[in-house]
């Protein structure tokens, strides 16, 4: 994740005649239910005895099942740090309210405290508690999300998120994962979640937990939701600060369908000087 020179945060397919995620969402239902919502029949003997009960250092390695939901919430209310799937890439979680846990993750990171993190929350409703959605058409999140993108929205004066999360930004990138397991406790924690990707800074992302084995130790939890048949280009990051305008600061995973949508509800793209 780096920060442009303006202050505005930039984080860590097939194109749909419909203009919606929903039929994003319909074509990779197969692929939600594998590696979030904790189905998967595939697991061979030796991956669910690792996935189970697996020690490294104080990481213990739990499937990513709603067994294990109540587990995590309990451990992000204590500000730890745990890892998840999520729709794109696994990520280091923590209670966003936290300055203690925001702090582990960077930590963990190895990340300068000037790289903003963004906040995960349960549901689209959720989002007008810590960001502004007035200026937005009515029906836009809810096309755009839950799913692959990352918005990025004014805090504004009523927002409940902690101002030592990111200080000094007047803007904040907020997720809706199309993955229930991070929704299920994001919802149960009642908070925003601080989300990034989990790995350490600077190094390729992970699509499994294997990928950041040498990190597992600094998560109270780690929380295995399989190999996520994914590109490791993320989300799509888009800019909605300004009314009826647009602007991707990263292509991610869905730029196309994402600006088909904005175009739907009249967006256009702002002009870069």
């Amino acid at each position: 994740m780096n920060i442009s020179a303006q202050g505005v945060l930039l984080l860590d397919t097939t194109f749909f005649s419909n203009f919606s995620f929903r039929g994003f969402r319909r074509l990779s239902a197969v692929r939600r239910l594998q590696q979030c919502q904790g189905l998967r029949r595939g697991f061979s003997k030796s991956m669910a005895c690792s996935v189970e009960n697996c020690y490294m250092g104080s990481g213990v390695v739990h499937p990513a099942t709603d067994a294990y939901a109540g587990e995590a919430v309990e451990a992000l209310k204590a500000g730890k740090v745990i890892a998840v799937p999520t729709d794109t890439l696994y990520g280091f979680a923590c209670d966003a309210c936290s300055l203690e846990a925001v702090n582990r993750i960077y930590e963990i990171k190895g990340r300068r405290h000037t790289s903003p993190l963004a906040i995960c929350v349960g549901d689209v409703s959720d989002i007008n508690r810590f960001a502004v959605t007035d200026h937005l058409p009515h029906g836009l999140l809810d096309s755009l999300l839950p799913g692959p993108v990352t918005v990025v929205l004014k805090r504004g004066e009523s927002s409940v998120l902690e101002r030592s999360l990111n200080p000094g930004l007047d803007s904040i990138g907020v997720r809706v994962p199309d993955c229930n397991f991070i929704r299920t406790i994001a919802r149960a924690s009642e908070t925003a979640l601080a989300l990034t990707s989990a790995n350490l800074s600077g190094q390729p992302s992970s699509l499994s937990t294997k990928d950041f084995e040498n990190l597992w130790e600094h998560c109270a939890f780690v929380y295995d939701g399989g190999l996520i048949p994914s590109s490791r280009t993320g989300s799509t990051v888009v800019d909605l600060t300004a009314p009826h305008k647009y602007r991707i600061l990263r292509p991610g995973s869905a730029k196309e369908e994402t600006v088909a949508i904005l175009e739907k509800h009249s967006f256009v793209e702002a002009v870069t000087s």
